[in-house]
């Protein structure tokens, strides 16, 4: 039995959205939330950041939320009625032919292939024809809520992990405070240095050269873009240094690299020897720890503290774009610790970083899974057995989605 491929206008209701005039947006809750794009995404529900006093486009609760522009293809789900701009779709689907979660998860499983539909030379766009147009695997209503089940459970595994996860990366800063005081205020009173002053070198900045695809045995390229919020570097996009003379970019155990400009100025990285061999770009600048003051991982940390994020927004350069230099980072007031308690967390930290490569591996197989089952679910795969035991009901129901159809 093979499912029928359905057009989404035929089995949904689609609203294109549409930019109400900018003299009806505002911030203080007056009509209704107003959602645009992409940048309001979060896991499942757009954040609102704004509302609008006379919606021209609306969505309703549990709509989809497409993004069409700038990128194509992430979802979320509308939270509540809503106004929606020209960066979103909202899509809804009848009720009798396709339940709205079975969409749902289709969507996010065709989000690369939405993307690569996407058209524009400036923004990446879909436009209303492909939207209506996507073609969607129909099986009847008794196989898509078996479907879902399926996927329900995995899905509900993920985010189980996500929220342990998010419990684990709050352990670092308690930590550092429990062990140092907060460095704001410093109550334990430990003496304080330039950053300058606990480093063996001048701050060095990294090569202005070009990427070029991995190669073994040569040094990865290591960029601001391949930093995470958590300083880990990505295993994504893994290039390779263009540059014949790489050796005084090369990164040693212990360097502390510094981001200087761009969104993402302030942002850190350790160079850890199971990164394996790095070289580092122009726009980072690093900075050799005296291990005789201060432990490089102890440096790490302190660049996640409240404390530090404050400072690098004290001196932010706006001109054109945020900006801080070698000077300015040598500038920046360390809080010197003994030396043996700061390897006492080090220690401690690398515990905890060992945990977090394993739940990084956790992470990475349930991702896999969850993309597997997806896969399986829409070409049928997932419930062959289920379908053949229940042949004869699910022959009945795809009748009635027939003629519905045809309606």
């Amino acid at each position: 039995m093979k499912w029928p491929n359905v057009s989404l206008e035929k089995i949904a209701q689609i609203t294109m959205g549409q930019s109400p005039p900018g003299s009806t947006y505002n911030e203080t809750g007056q009509g209704l939330p107003f959602f645009q794009g992409k940048a309001e995404f979060e896991d499942k529900y757009p954040v609102v950041k704004k509302w609008c006093s006379s919606p021209t486009r609306l969505a309703f609760q549990n709509d989809i939320l497409l993004s069409v522009r700038a990128p194509v293809g992430p979802t979320n789900l509308a939270p509540c009625k809503c106004c929606i701009g020209r960066g979103l779709a909202a899509i809804r689907s009848f009720e009798n032919l396709l339940n709205q979660d079975y969409l749902w998860f289709f969507l996010k499983k065709f989000e690369s292939q939405l993307s690569r539909q996407g058209q524009g030379a400036i923004f990446s766009a879909i436009n209303k024809k492909e939207i209506y147009n996507l073609k969607v695997p129909l099986p009847p209503p008794s196989e898509q809520l078996r479907i879902l089940g399926i996927l329900d459970q995995a899905d509900r595994l993920r985010k189980l992990r996500a929220e342990a996860d998010k419990k684990a990366e709050r352990i670092l800063p308690a930590l550092f405070i429990k062990m140092f005081g907060d460095p704001a205020t410093n109550p334990m009173g430990w003496p304080t240095k330039p950053l300058s002053k606990v480093c063996i070198e001048k701050p060095q900045y990294g090569a202005n050269a070009s990427a070029a695809e991995w190669t073994e045995g040569k040094p990865r390229y290591v960029r601001i873009t391949d930093i995470q919020e958590n300083g880990q570097l990505s295993p994504d996009g893994i290039v390779t240094l263009n540059l014949d003379n790489w050796e005084p970019y090369r990164l040693i155990e212990g360097d502390v690299l510094f981001a200087r400009s761009g969104n993402t100025v302030g942002k850190t990285y350790l160079y850890q020897a199971d990164d394996g061999l790095c070289a580092y770009a122009g726009y980072l600048i690093r900075f050799k720890p005296d291990i005789n003051q201060i432990i490089p991982l102890y440096l790490f940390a302190l660049t996640h503290t409240e404390y530090y994020k404050s400072w690098v927004e004290a001196r932010k350069r706006v001109a054109g774009q945020p900006n801080i230099n070698g000077q300015e980072y040598s500038s920046f007031s360390v809080l010197c610790p003994p030396v043996p308690l700061q390897q006492k967390f080090s220690s401690l930290l690398n515990h905890l970083n060992n945990n977090r490569k394993n739940r990084y591996e956790c992470h990475a197989r349930l991702e896999t899974l969850f993309n597997s089952l997806l896969h399986r679910a829409f070409t049928g795969d997932l419930t062959v057995s289920w379908r053949q035991a229940h042949m004869k009901e699910l022959l009945q129901e795809m009748e009635l989605q027939a003629k519905a159809l045809n309606n």
